[in-house]
């Protein structure tokens, strides 16, 4: 007698496995490190338009609550980390193919999370900054929700990442309403 969970050999009837197996080992450190490096290259590419960013944000008229230039090099390092081991763990659960929902978010929230340094520190454009903080505010709360179903670790490792564009949200749009002339 075969269950539910088993296939007859030439039968008709297909099962499907709800958990895969995890990669094997050097695949799991591959994947450790593509996913890590995945987020790095977002970074990076936010980098490339913040270069010349302390000095502009310096010059800013700022709200008594901003914190020092100095301050986000190291906290968006820790965030990349937490977020590329975030994805990590849900692309273990099953690859990207069982996945791809929730790693399409994620590679998205990305992409619009680099185009906010465009916005801000290279184009100057505040309004467009603060829509795209609010668009990235909600696609990394509907990741980590994603995430959080399929592995409950994972989306827990989003939540600084989100408590952080909530305060990078109000710190846009207090920058932007104290500078109209520089951020337009």
């Amino acid at each position: 007698m075969s269950t539910p969970a088993q296939q007859l050999p030439g039968s008709a009837i297909t099962s499907r496995v709800d958990h895969a197996l995890p990669p094997s080992k050097p695949k799991q450190i591959i994947g450790l490190f593509v996913w890590l490096a995945i987020s790095f290259v977002a970074s990076g590419v936010g980098a490339v338009a913040s270069m010349r960013a302390a000095p502009f944000y310096g010059q800013l008229m700022q709200p008594s609550w901003a914190p020092p230039p100095s301050i986000f090099g190291p906290v968006w390092t820790i965030l990349y980390i937490l977020m590329g081991i975030a994805a990590w763990l849900v692309w273990r659960t099953g690859g990207f193919r069982a996945n791809r929902a929730s790693l399409s978010l994620f590679l998205l929230q990305l992409a619009v999370n680099s185009l906010w340094t465009w916005l801000f520190f290279a184009w100057n454009q505040g309004a467009l900054a603060f829509a795209d903080i609010v668009l990235l505010w909600l696609l990394v709360l509907a990741t980590l929700v994603s995430f959080w179903r399929i592995r409950p670790l994972a989306g827990a490792l989003l939540i600084p990442y989100l408590l952080w564009v909530s305060f990078a949200g109000a710190l846009n749009f207090s920058l932007w309403q104290l500078n109209p002339q520089v951020l337009g």
